[in-house]
């Protein structure tokens, strides 16, 4: 049973991980170099994550500088920005790239509150799934004699107060996300 709950809080766990990966995409008014997570470069012919080909530093609350170790990248990485639908223009200045995060206009923070929530809802699924499968493995443990009806009904209580905790987590998360987004 021990190892039914363990997994059932790991799996929660690595929901509320994608999670916070997916709100670090998401865009808002401050620089954050984790915005840049999934972009790859042509690094002598291997497709490579740009943070493993230089190194990424906020220079000011709306600006992130990219230092490539090899001079010879910066045309591949402003073509990697520039292709990513993230909306960033990046400039080169010798042999630094800024990218200026632009200004959030109401109608691109609304939408990306609906991206935010969208996400939420995705992991809320995800677990609510992850507490479905823990339960269906406590009753085919007790049909099969292995607990007892008390054991189960007991596994169930425990699944579920993991699964409103996680979800507390998603909200909570959520909720930080859109006061961000809705900070000027």
């Amino acid at each position: 049973m021990n190892e039914i709950l363990n997994n059932t809080t790991s799996r929660m766990e690595k929901s509320i991980s994608s999670l916070g990966q997916a709100f670090n995409k998401i865009r808002t008014g401050r620089a954050n170099p984790a915005i840049l997570d999934d972009i790859k470069v042509d690094y002598y012919g291997n497709l490579t994550v740009l943070n493993q080909t230089s190194s990424i530093s906020v220079e000011d609350g709306r600006s992130l500088v990219i230092s490539p170790w090899d001079k010879s990248l910066i045309p591949e990485i402003e073509k990697a920005i520039s292709n990513s639908n993230l909306g960033l223009n990046p400039s080169t200045s010798s042999d630094l790239i800024r990218i200026t995060m632009p200004t959030l206009t109401e109608e691109t923070r609304q939408d990306y509150i609906k991206q935010a929530r969208a996400e939420a809802e995705n992991s809320r699924v995800s677990i609510r799934n992850i507490r479905r499968d823990a339960n269906q493995s406590c009753k085919e443990l007790q049909s099969s004699g292995e607990i007892s009806e008390d054991d189960l009904r007991r596994m169930e209580d425990l699944i579920q107060k993991e699964t409103d905790k996680y979800i507390g987590l998603v909200d909570s998360e959520l909720k930080v996300k859109e006061s961000d987004l809705l900070e000027i």
